[in-house]
C-alpha cells in the first residue's frame, strides 16, 4: 500500500476552459484530437498507465473533454460523475509522469488550430487548464 499525496494547492479553482470551444470545434475534432493525444502517449513513458486499447481509452478521455468543453456530458451519461482525482489514484502519478502527460498534450495543441479547428484565441486558456488540471492528478510523492 502507497502513500497517497495531496498537492497542497488543492483542486483547481476558477481555471476552466472556454465552453465556447466545442461549438467552434465540434465534437468529431474534439475525438480526433483526444485519439491523437493518446497516440503520442502510447509512445511516451507513461504507456504503462493506460489500458491497453489506447484508441478506445481515448473515447473515454473524448467524452470528458466534449463536457468540459462546453458539449453534452457525455461522459456522466456513459460513465457517472467524473471525479477524475478519484478514478486515477490506482495509478502512481508523479511530477515527472504529470509532466510527460502534459507535454504529449502540449505537442498535439502545436498544430491544433489548423488539424482541429482548435480556436486559437482559447489555446492559452486551454493550457492553463491542463497544467492546473494535471497537478491535481498528482498523487504520488516524486
Amino acid at each position: 500500500m502507497r502513500d497517497i499525496y495531496t498537492p497542497p494547492s488543492g483542486p483547481p479553482q476558477g481555471v476552466s476552459p472556454s465552453r465556447e470551444i466545442y461549438s467552434l470545434m465540434g465534437e468529431e475534432n474534439i475525438f480526433k484530437m483526444i485519439e491523437d493525444f493518446y497516440m503520442e502517449l502510447e509512445k511516451s513513458s507513461i504507456r504503462n498507465l493506460f489500458p491497453e486499447d489506447m484508441k478506445e481509452a481515448s473515447k473515454r478521455s473524448s467524452a470528458f473533454f466534449v463536457g468540459i468543453l462546453g458539449g453534452p456530458p457525455l461522459y456522466q451519461q456513459l460513465y457517472g460523475s467524473p471525479q477524475m482525482r478519484a478514478r486515477h489514484l490506482k495509478f502512481p502519478i508523479d511530477e515527472s509522469a504529470r509532466q510527460v502527460w502534459l507535454n504529449c498534450f502540449l505537442h498535439i495543441l502545436e498544430n491544433s488550430v489548423q488539424k482541429y479547428n482548435f480556436p486559437e484565441k482559447h489555446i492559452a486558456g486551454f493550457k492553463l487548464f491542463l497544467d492546473e488540471f494535471s497537478k491535481w492528478m498528482v498523487n504520488t510523492k516524486s
